[in-house]
């Protein structure tokens, strides 16, 4: 008997990076598993997967309803799905601003709000969104995404506020630089992928990027039954470089 024991769980982006290792762990809690991601070619076949954009309205609801209806509700959902952006505030076009902002933030809004009819009918209900570190922390050339990522930690706490008194509880994970396959492919396009990997490793105090696996672990740790009296917070997986200030070795 797991902790998420037949507990419905649905996760955005869940065919890869955090997603699929936040998908793993739950199943092997006893959850029962279902994804939305625009890709779905990679998902685990013991899950039940639904292939839609989140910036699609109808896409959306229509995915969460049949899931809902098949698996007979939803307990738990993880606003993991996102993208990034890269530049300081002039490097980036509108189309890209309202794309990112869709995505990242907005997201969350469609996927937890065809979410709630379910999440209201559930004793165990929560919701965990992914933030990030750039948050809180500035990080250079990274101007459109912190923005987004900021609004998610805004959001999450007026999620928290709203559906408190309803059962539902809502926290988001603020990862740090995580060894996902999106960091991958930035390190690809650098001109030294290998100095700049370095560079990543050593902005965090830890000496090395965050797995997706740890950014799991803390997602499980937020949606658990057993924390009820968690809500409205973020928690910080990102080897110290929220809180910590190493002197130079």
């Amino acid at each position: 008997m797991g902790a998420f024991d037949g507990l419905v769980v649905l996760i955005t982006g869940g065919a890869s990076g955090i997603g699929a290792a936040t998908a793993r762990r739950f199943a092997e809690e006893g959850a029962r598993i279902a994804i939305l991601d625009r890709d779905t070619t990679n998902a685990d076949p013991e899950f039940t997967a639904r292939t839609v954009d989140i910036t699609d309205d109808e896409g959306v609801r229509a995915a969460v309803r049949s899931i809902g209806d098949e698996l007979g509700g939803i307990d738990i959902v993880i606003n993991n799905a996102g993208i990034g952006a890269q530049g300081d505030i002039a490097a980036n076009p509108a189309e890209e601003w309202l794309r990112v902002l869709d995505v990242n933030v907005v997201g969350i809004a469609r996927v937890t709000s065809a979410a709630l009819p379910y999440l209201r009918s559930s004793a165990h209900a929560a919701v965990v969104n992914t933030a990030s570190i750039a948050a809180t922390a500035g990080l250079p050339q990274r101007a459109l995404y912190s923005a987004s990522k900021g609004a998610v930690l805004a959001l999450t706490r007026a999620m928290a506020a709203d559906h408190l008194r309803e059962g539902i509880r809502v926290n988001a994970v603020s990862p740090g630089t995580a060894d996902t396959p999106w960091v991958g492919r930035l390190l690809e396009s650098a001109e030294d992928p290998a100095a700049e990997r370095a560079a990543l490793n050593a902005r965090q105090p830890s000496g090395r990027l965050v797995t997706a696996d740890e950014v799991a672990t803390a997602i499980l740790h937020l949606a658990d039954p057993r924390s009820t009296a968690t809500t409205g917070t973020s928690l910080a997986v990102d080897g110290g470089m929220q809180e910590l200030r190493l002197r130079p070795e």
